[in-house]
């Protein structure tokens, strides 16, 4: 049976929302993690978000992807590992 791997968030309405880490990517040295819903009802292949992992006072913080051309990049890497596993 897989494990998954859960992190718990709030939202704007301050609700917790789950979401499962999908991959963890890693370009040069810095590491990003793809997340998606949980909830089979609410997944949507577009529902996947991108977070860089930064440290920040020894700590890692996790930072939307907003750059359209470092998405484009982690999402090829993430399509890499997907026909890699065939």
């Amino acid at each position: 049976m897989e494990v998954k791997d859960i992190m718990s968030f709030k939202n704007e309405e301050n609700e917790k929302v789950d979401l499962e880490v999908v991959a963890k990517i890693y370009l040069g040295e810095q590491e990003y993690i793809l997340l998606s819903p949980v909830d089979e009802e609410e997944k949507d292949e577009s529902d996947m978000f991108a977070y860089r992992v930064d440290l920040e006072e020894d700590k890692e913080v996790l930072n939307a992807v907003e750059d359209e051309e470092e998405f484009k990049a982690i999402r090829k890497e993430y399509k890499k590992l997907l026909y890699n596993k065939e």
